[in-house]
């Protein structure tokens, strides 16, 4: 079936072709593969819209690949390919909290959009991207778990602080928190968030926000203020990369912003290295 060349919304048909980019770098793709082995391509089951470029006026594999969903997320493609995402996504209306994903594709596309859709609350270009696929290089903190269902009003003021440092605004602003609330619970009630607890408080937390079937990525490592420099971050999180790489049998991923050297050179220790480079643009 002839059609003009453009973005295009994927569908079952397209399953095969969006797995094998998958495959070329699963680290990257992680948080999208995550929705797709689950979902399929259905943008109702997906929670998004998976959209493809082909530079050909026939069916065949896709050229460029993005989500567009509670973030958009382009995973590949050429500067050409971004332009007819950008198109579409100019259409369509800015829907998403953020642009995140391939440094490359991220900061092409977003020079597309910016006219339209900028300024930006915050462009972070330098975002590197690690991994890990053996066992940790220093001894994981025994004392860190995952956290229970009923620990979840403990455990939320940490993620809360978490957000807000990393992000730069309130989660609960808008809904009083309803909408946070009930993703960190999601987490917890999948055995995906961690934490170290001292007396009954929070002093360490991370959650394995993506879970391909290959890979996990870990986000929203937080220390207690008062408890920073004492290596409880660096244990805590090799905690969290061995219960992906020896139990669930995954590459532990991560992504960390350029000028935060002390986070590199503490993921390093670990045993991560760079794989990649990611950005993200905040709205």
């Amino acid at each position: 079936m002839l059609r003009l060349s453009g973005a295009r919304v994927l569908d079952e048909r397209d399953l095969i072709d969006v797995r094998g980019v998958f495959e070329t770098d699963p680290v990257a793709a992680c948080m999208v593969a995550a929705r797709v082995e689950v979902a399929g391509l259905d943008p109702w089951r997906l929670g998004g819209e998976m959209w493809g470029s082909d530079s050909k006026p026939v069916r065949g594999k896709v050229d460029g690949l993005c989500f567009s969903g509670p973030n958009l997320i382009p995973l590949k493609g050429s500067a050409a390919a971004m332009r007819m995402f950008a198109d579409r996504a100019r259409r369509r209306g800015r829907m998403c909290s953020s642009l995140v994903g391939p440094a490359e594709q991220v900061l092409t596309l977003w020079d597309e959009l910016q006219p339209d859709w900028g300024p930006a609350r915050e462009v972070r270009a330098d975002q590197p991207l690690m991994a890990l696929s053996t066992a940790p290089k220093i001894t994981p903190d025994p004392m860190v778990r995952q956290v229970r269902p009923s620990e979840l009003n403990r455990y939320l003021p940490a993620a809360i602080s978490m957000f807000i440092e990393e992000v730069g605004i309130d989660p609960c602003a808008e809904d009083g928190g309803a909408g946070y609330r009930a993703r960190v619970s999601e987490l917890i009630a999948a055995g995906r968030a961690f934490a170290r607890f001292e007396h009954g408080e929070v002093v360490f937390k991370a959650e394995i926000g993506a879970m391909s079937s290959k890979v996990g990525q870990i986000q929203g490592v937080w220390v207690r203020p008062d408890r920073r420099g004492e290596g409880i971050g660096t244990a805590g999180t090799a905690a969290v990369a061995d219960r992906l790489t020896r139990v669930l049998n995954r590459t532990a991923s991560l992504y960390v912003n350029g000028y935060n050297h002390v986070a590199q050179a503490a993921y390093r220790r670990i045993g991560f290295e760079q794989v990649g480079q990611y950005a993200t643009v905040l709205f």
